[in-house]
């Protein structure tokens, strides 16, 4: 018997001793739980902060153009450890609260100079989508730019990009943009092999979402790596002043979400089922 199969089988029997497989350790389910528009409300980011220094949130996505950015910048400062995402911005869609490009990009905006609502055609507010306006690529890619390094400026850390309201889908020219402008800036992340996940069930309430994400929690598979994307905020004021045609219950909605990602009982699910929270950095490490 060769020394290398005799190391193998005193290994095995040592195994065996301790009550132990040789085997391979079971496989791992992981989730990224997202939570996007940091920035865009001073409520959207203390539940965000909230959410994730105590609840299971693991990645923000921060927009640079709005209102409440530079807190969000210094919340994020105090949290260095905190997975910071660069949520592309070409849109504006609340009736009663606007933001503009970081640079003149009057292809981008309307007579008010703000972005316009919406990116794709919406029934309720006709002629107001980026989608069949004469944009052009040249000002994308200088306000894109302009957001990356506004961001970086403050975050370094930074570990990636992603799009509000799916904005670098609206042409495969944005889409190459947005994947060039990644690769420059040290921000690409592969999500080939991640499963986009989303509720089970009613959500209307906020004990409904928290039964319903609960509900998804428990389809999830072993060796899978699953996204989840939601809006954190309070239902403040603030908030219940934000609407738009369709989505007029914004506070109590986005409150819902901070209410199921810091709940009790869906934190102790994920620990017993075993799922392991991880976050868009993650991918870039493994």
């Amino acid at each position: 018997m060769n020394s290398t199969r005799k190391y193998l089988l005193v290994i095995a029997g040592l195994f065996g001793a301790l009550g132990l497989s040789a085997q391979s350790p079971s496989p791992v389910t992981r989730l990224i739980v997202r939570g996007d528009d940091m920035g865009f409300t001073q409520s959207a980011n203390e539940a965000t902060l909230l959410a994730i220094t105590k609840g299971i949130q693991t990645t923000v996505e921060i927009m640079p153009n709005t209102p409440w950015f530079a807190q969000a910048v210094t919340m994020l400062k105090a949290h260095p450890k905190v997975d910071v995402g660069i949520h592309l911005t070409l849109t504006s869609e609340w009736e009663q609260l606007k933001w503009r490009p970081l640079t003149q990009a009057p292809s981008l905006v309307d007579e008010n100079g703000y972005f316009y609502p919406f990116i794709w055609p919406n029934k309720d507010y006709p002629n107001q989508h980026l989608q069949d306006k004469p944009w052009k690529l040249d000002e994308i890619e200088k306000e894109f730019t302009a957001q990356i390094e506004a961001v970086r400026k403050h975050l370094p850390w930074a570990s990636h990009l992603s799009a509000h309201m799916g904005c670098t889908g609206m042409h495969e020219d944005i889409k190459q943009l947005a994947l060039r402008l990644a690769k420059k800036y040290g921000l690409e992340v592969s999500l080939d092999q991640v499963v986009p996940v989303t509720y089970r069930g009613s959500k209307k309430t906020s004990q409904e979402k928290t039964r319903s994400f609960m509900a998804m929690l428990q389809t999830l598979e072993p060796g899978k790596t699953y996204l989840f994307v939601d809006h954190p905020a309070f239902d403040t004021p603030e908030m219940k002043a934000i609407r738009h045609i369709g989505y007029e219950n914004v506070a109590e909605d986005r409150q819902g979400v901070a209410d199921t990602w810091m709940h009790p009982d869906v934190i102790r699910l994920i620990n017993e089922a075993g799922i392991r929270l991880i976050s868009y950095r993650d991918l870039k490490t493994r």
